[in-house]
C-alpha cells in the first residue's frame, strides 16, 4: 500500500527467540505472511533479534521463500538452485549478489513496460470498439429468444453486423501489427 517515508526508515521488526516477530510499528505481533505482504507491497523493514539487536533480515526473507516454495508455488527451478550452490566457496562468490539483484531489476523493469505497452495499446483500440460490438450482438441475440420477440427482428441486423466484421478484421489486423512492433522493441 505505501512505503516507508523517506526520512523515516525502515519497520523495525524484533524476532523473539519464542519465534514471535514483533512490528514496532504497530505495536502488533505478525507472521511470516504479514512481511511477504509487506515485501510486496514495496515496504522496507529490518528484522532483528530482540536479544542480541542481530540483523537477521537476510535470514528471515530466504525463510519466507523457503515457505513460498514449500506452498508449491515454485519459481526456482532445481538447476537453477544447483547452480547457486554451486557458487558458495567459489572465488565469484561476492559477484553472485549483485550480478542476481541487477538481473531483477532489469526483470521488473522489462515486465512494467510489457505491462504498460500492452495497456496502452489496448485502450481506444479497435479491440475496445469490437468488445462493445461483440456485446450489442450478444443482447440482440438474447432479445431475439425471449417469448414473445418479433421473429424478423433478428435477421434485419445481420447485414450491418457482417459489414461490421470485415472492418473489424482489417481493423484487428493493423492492431496486431502495431503490437507486434511495440513487442519486437521492446526485446531490443
Amino acid at each position: 500500500m505505501k512505503k516507508a517515508a523517506a526520512g523515516s526508515g525502515p519497520v523495525i521488526i524484533k524476532k523473539y527467540a519464542n519465534r514471535r516477530l514483533y512490528n514496532t510499528e504497530t505495536s502488533s505481533y505478525i507472521t511470516l505472511d504479514h512481511l511477504a505482504a509487506m515485501t510486496r507491497e514495496g515496504r522496507d523493514f529490518k528484522v532483528v533479534d530482540a536479544k542480541t539487536d542481530e540483523d537477521i533480515t537476510h535470514n528471515v526473507l530466504t525463510q519466507i521463500i523457503m515457505e513460498e516454495e514449500a506452498r508449491g508455488a515454485s519459481m526456482l527451478p532445481v538447476n537453477f538452485l544447483r547452480q547457486l550452490i554451486s557458487l558458495y566457496g567459489d572465488s565469484m562468490q561476492a559477484m553472485v549478489p549483485g550480478y542476481l539483484e541487477a538481473s531483477m531489476d532489469s526483470f521488473r523493469r522489462n515486465q512494467e513496460q510489457f505491462k504498460s505497452a500492452v495497456e496502452g495499446a489496448f485502450a481506444n483500440s479497435p479491440f475496445a470498439e469490437i468488445a462493445k460490438r461483440n456485446m450489442a450482438m450478444f443482447e440482440a441475440a438474447a432479445e431475439a429468444f425471449k417469448p414473445g420477440a418479433a421473429a424478423g427482428a433478428a435477421p434485419a441486423a445481420r447485414p450491418a453486423a457482417t459489414a461490421e466484421a470485415g472492418d473489424d478484421v482489417a481493423a484487428l489486423k493493423a492492431e496486431l501489427a502495431r503490437l507486434q512492433d511495440k513487442i519486437e522493441k521492446l526485446g531490443k
